[in-house]
């Protein structure tokens, strides 16, 4: 009998504050509560390019429901693009990481402008507190008139940013009265702006992160035809050349040479990311003799249910970026108490804690990446302190009642 494993969409199952009793202390939710009430009666806006696929749009999902929750009246606005935008800004996405190569031609510049000027003609952006995530509407802090603050949170790498991209953008970003980021290695330096740091959270009520059966997990692994004869090293991320797919896919080489071993790439697909779909029909080419060999998965990601099974199940997760905003699935991971051996780059870092939830390493050392996967794959008893460490240390960290607390506190002090 096929279980029924969809999550049930019920009014009564939209996330409030109480459903996090037992999961963080009574004191934390409390804290949470009292703040908020200073807040009662504000409207806050948030705007991003997407609805769905990526971490910015997770984060949303559940972060405005428990906003409106509180008391705290949250929209979300998603703005309108055409292909062509978001060729544009996912190169701005790779300039702003560091993508020296790239260039912007003066056509690719005004269709930016005149996208967001178009946008601002559809949407209503009059709240007390509006904050714009990422490059792709950055430039509505122009197009709109506004007495309240209006903060720019930044979720990418820009440490060393393409110039080009760089000097186009941050006019824009001084247009702003705050601007957030993840890590204090993200905070630029000599920018007439004032910067907090807020690391991202998960929801750990999320299907995507909640408590899984043993039944619904074995129906999922059936269903998807997902083998677990062999251990498992997963990769969930999107086909993004900072993603490193062909490194990932050389440390598995390595790897397997001592401990015969599977590793699956759990991808999704974002609207605003047409470069995915080309680098992952580039990996299937590349990965060719591994997938009929049955060495090597890919598993599409838009069930929120498989990933969390596909994390939970992986005896080791991978995270080989060579440039990463922060990335949300290394928490995720640890949250399941999942060991993973990650780059040491971005905000990377902020997460691990090196030897206690996992390994970093320099990107390009591939013997150290499978080294230390071997490690894991051979030591049953390090995998489970580690994984238990690892769940602890996102508890007191990374969670969203973490991050609700620190949005309130920036409002507060902004107001």
């Amino acid at each position: 009998m096929t279980i029924s494993t969809k999550p049930q969409y019920k009014g009564d199952s939209l996330k409030k504050i109480a459903d996090y009793q037992g999961i963080v202390p009574d004191s934390v939710l409390d804290d949470i509560r009292s703040k908020a009430n200073a807040l009662q009666g504000a409207t806050v806006a948030h705007v991003n390019a997407t609805s769905y696929g990526g971490g910015v749009a997770e984060i949303l999902d559940n972060f405005v429901l428990l906003m409106n929750d509180l008391g705290v009246r949250s929209d979300w606005r998603v703005l309108h693009g055409i292909p062509d935008f978001f060729e544009v800004t996912k190169k701005f996405h790779n300039a702003l990481q560091g993508n020296m190569e790239l260039h912007f031609s003066e056509e690719e510049l005004q269709l930016y402008e005149f996208i967001n000027r178009k946008f601002s003609q559809f949407v209503f952006l009059d709240h007390d507190f509006v904050f714009i995530h990422d490059p792709q509407p950055c430039a509505l802090v122009r197009e709109i008139n506004h007495e309240h603050p209006w903060i720019w949170r930044c979720h990418i790498d820009i440490t060393t940013p393409n110039p080009q991209a760089w000097d186009f953008v941050a006019p824009y970003i001084l247009e702003y009265e705050h601007m957030i980021v993840s890590s204090d290695i993200y905070k630029v330096e000599g920018l007439n702006i004032e910067q907090s740091i807020i690391s991202p959270s998960i929801d750990p009520l999320s299907p995507k992160n909640m408590d899984v059966s043993p039944e619904v997990t074995k129906d999922y692994l059936e269903q998807y035809g997902i083998p677990t004869d062999k251990p498992l090293i997963t990769q969930v991320s999107r086909f993004d050349p900072w993603k490193d797919p062909e490194g990932v896919l050389r440390v598995f080489d390595h790897a397997k040479e001592q401990v015969d071993c599977r590793l699956a790439f759990v991808y999704n697909m974002a609207s605003d990311d047409p470069e995915g779909v080309k680098i992952y029909n580039q990996m299937k080419e590349t990965a060719k003799e591994h997938l009929d060999r049955g060495d090597v998965l890919f598993v599409r990601g838009d069930d929120p249910i498989l990933v969390n099974i596909m994390q939970r199940e992986s005896d080791v997760v991978i995270q080989k970026s060579t440039r990463e905003g922060f990335g949300l699935v290394i928490t995720e991971a640890l949250w399941k108490g999942t060991p993973v051996v990650a780059s040491n780059v971005g905000g990377i870092p902020t997460q691990m804690v090196e030897g206690a939830t996992g390994y970093m390493l320099d990107p390009m050392d591939l013997t150290g990446f499978a080294e230390k996967i071997v490690v894991l794959l051979e030591d049953d008893d390090l995998r489970d302190q580690l994984g238990k460490q690892a769940r602890e240390h996102v508890r007191s960290n990374f969670l969203i009642t973490r991050h609700l607390l620190d949005y309130i506190n920036l409002m507060l002090s902004l107001s």
